[in-house]
């Protein structure tokens, strides 16, 4: 190592003393080329197979692996403790803790959605999430956060980021990124700074298409670049670039540059040496967004992507598309001169800097980096913290537009309460159950007192006999006829509230989170505002206002959970008053959207 390289490793962001500088260079002497290959790959835990595992850490190498949130306390002990007592060098262990304890381990807090935080306007309310993300992942063995969401909110229309980020102002953006970096990494995680060069411009989603960030240089610098430059001189350890094009920056740094030639971020060598290297001056650990996605597999072969991605600056390459294949293109990559010896090396000593900046070292030889069940269980879930998801839900819920009179509601002022459910449940998988949020807000209004009936399409129509051609009054029609949907008068005679509940959540691989009404004829439409009392309420999308525009009474909560739902409840009840402050455009830019 040279003196140049332990002198930046001194410093920010990674302040290596002695013992950790003697340890990054004598590991990195020690490895074989296998080895420092298998650094640069971190995967992802399916399973706690011991087969499995023992492949990834003792054949491979890996620096570490990513956790999933449906795993229980005791699984993911066995996992974080079995991968650092059977790695050679200790292992580095993700996840998405954007939201709380729950993006590690399954009962884990979910503090509340980035952008419930951002509409309880309380930036202190950034680093109460880092610190129960932080405790809750310290407990079960997990030291790298996957967050915050550093991106801004530019365009309502994206499908992926959403409530994912904090709001749609950069200045606050920076702030709350920055105080969740700083409270993260004071509990012992590496924070991570995502999606570099930055989300929320573009309206496709990088799971499918590498999108593309189309501010000019001035524009960027002013937004993102504050953003960043925010984070670095504030110490953050890792930044993760997204399969994002930056073009106006990456032709700049690039003279001569041909829009067929432009790269994402994972893959382009001027954004990240240029810019986020050069221009910004980072010098912590580079990992890429998952290199699973279409953003990065579309834009060269695999075969030269997968040593690309580090020669070009990365430092981690983020799960595999094929495990054996991709280890195999590295390794050719390295040996036919893509990725050089010189690259390498740092790359793998960014990576160890990184382990040796949150001690993982002195904890393997001492012992302290392995958990304890029953410790950990007092921990992930408790009362506190629990008390703490109440409190952000109380002030996150936020009254985006009220019709006079409207509310509150009870069973005196409206009986009988016809409420239609929207929701797109996401299949099962990763271990993450399928319950419907929207169940339980039917449950809460019913323990009001209000007789709640649930929207069926079917209900909606006049049915025709198809032999006599005469009217029935019955619930299964025989033949569905446009215009022959149930009466105003009757609708009036039935109903005195129409509710509606929107969990129409971001999900990966979408290309967008608008509503989807009932075929046919689109009966659950918000058709009889000027009829009879309605209330809209979106618990996760708060954009819902561009499709159901002439709804007055709307409510925006920012994310789907029990305690959400809770607050919500009391607040439509009168028992609490709406704190929330809408951090976007809950308006989408339209005129008609305020009417």
């Amino acid at each position: 190592m040279t003196n140049e390289k332990i002198k930046e490793l001194q410093g920010s962001p990674f302040y290596l003393d002695e013992y950790g500088i003697k340890w990054v260079n004598d590991t990195l002497n020690s490895m074989t080329l296998d080895e420092k290959i298998g650094q640069l790959f971190h995967l992802v835990a399916y399973s706690n197979d011991e087969k499995v595992l023992d492949h990834m850490v003792k054949d491979l190498h890996v620096n570490g692996l990513m956790v999933r949130g449906g795993m229980s306390i005791e699984e993911v002990v066995f996992l974080t403790n079995y991968l650092q007592k059977n790695s050679k060098v200790p292992c580095l262990i993700s996840a998405n803790l954007e939201s709380g304890g729950n993006g590690c381990v399954k009962g884990g807090t979910q503090v509340g959605k980035q952008m419930q935080i951002g509409a309880t306007d309380n930036l202190d309310n950034a680093t109460l999430l880092a610190h129960v993300c932080g405790e809750e992942a310290n407990a079960v063995g997990v030291n790298w956060a996957f967050a915050p969401v550093s991106d801004i909110d530019l365009n309502w229309r994206n499908p992926i980021t959403n409530t994912r980020l904090y709001c749609n102002d950069y200045k606050k953006v920076a702030k709350y990124t920055t105080n969740y970096i700083k409270e993260i990494q004071k509990l012992g995680l590496l924070g991570c700074g995502k999606h570099f060069p930055g989300d929320g411009v573009d309206e496709r989603d990088q799971h499918l298409v590498a999108s593309v960030n189309s501010l000019s240089r001035e524009e960027w610098m002013k937004m993102y670049g504050h953003i960043y430059k925010t984070q670095i001189a504030n110490g953050v350890k890792t930044i993760m670039v997204g399969h994002i094009l930056q073009p106006a920056w990456e032709k700049y740094l690039t003279p001569g540059l041909k829009d067929k030639d432009c790269m994402p971020g994972s893959l382009s060598k001027g954004l990240i040496n240029g810019l986020l290297r050069g221009v910004l001056g980072f010098k912590g650990m580079i990992s890429t967004d998952a290199t699973t996605m279409a953003g990065m597999t579309t834009m060269m072969k695999r075969e030269i992507a997968v040593p690309t991605s580090i020669a070009i600056g990365c430092d981690c390459f983020l799960f595999t598309k094929n495990l054996d294949e991709d280890f195999a293109f590295m390794k050719k990559g390295y040996e036919n001169g893509i990725l050089t010896e010189k690259r390498l090396n740092e790359a793998v000593t960014n990576i160890l800097a990184a382990k040796a900046s949150i001690g993982l070292p002195k904890m393997k030889a001492n012992g302290t980096i392995y958990k304890d069940v029953e410790a950990a269980k007092k921990i992930v879930g408790c009362q506190e913290f629990k008390d703490d998801e109440k409190m952000i839900a109380d002030n996150c819920v936020t009254l985006i537009k009220e019709e006079k009179g409207v509310l509150p509601i009870s069973a005196k002022k409206y009986p009988r309460v016809l409420l239609y459910g929207l929701e797109n449940k996401a299949p099962n998988v990763f271990g993450f159950t399928n319950d419907s949020i929207i169940d339980y807000f039917q449950k809460k209004l019913t323990d009001e007192g209000l007789d709640v009936t649930r929207f069926d399409p079917n209900s909606a129509f006049v049915a025709y006999s198809a032999t006599k051609g005469k009217k029935e009054e019955d619930k299964g029609p025989k033949k569905l006829q446009e215009g022959a949907l149930q009466s105003v008068t009757g609708m009036k005679k039935t109903y005195d509230l129409l509710m509606y509940c929107a969990n129409v959540a971001t999900k990966s691989n979408q290309t967008t989170i608008r509503i989807e009404w009932s075929i046919p004829f689109g009966t659950d439409v918000p058709a009889y505002v000027k009829e009879i009392p309605t209330i809209f309420v979106s618990l996760e999308n708060p954009y819902h206002l561009v499709d159901v525009l002439r709804v007055e009474t709307y409510i925006n909560t920012y994310g789907g959970s029990e305690a959400v739902v809770d607050a919500l409840i009391d607040k439509l009840c009168g028992r609490s008053t709406f704190k929330g402050k809408d951090p976007v455009d809950s308006f989408c830019g339209k005129w008609d959207t305020h009417l």
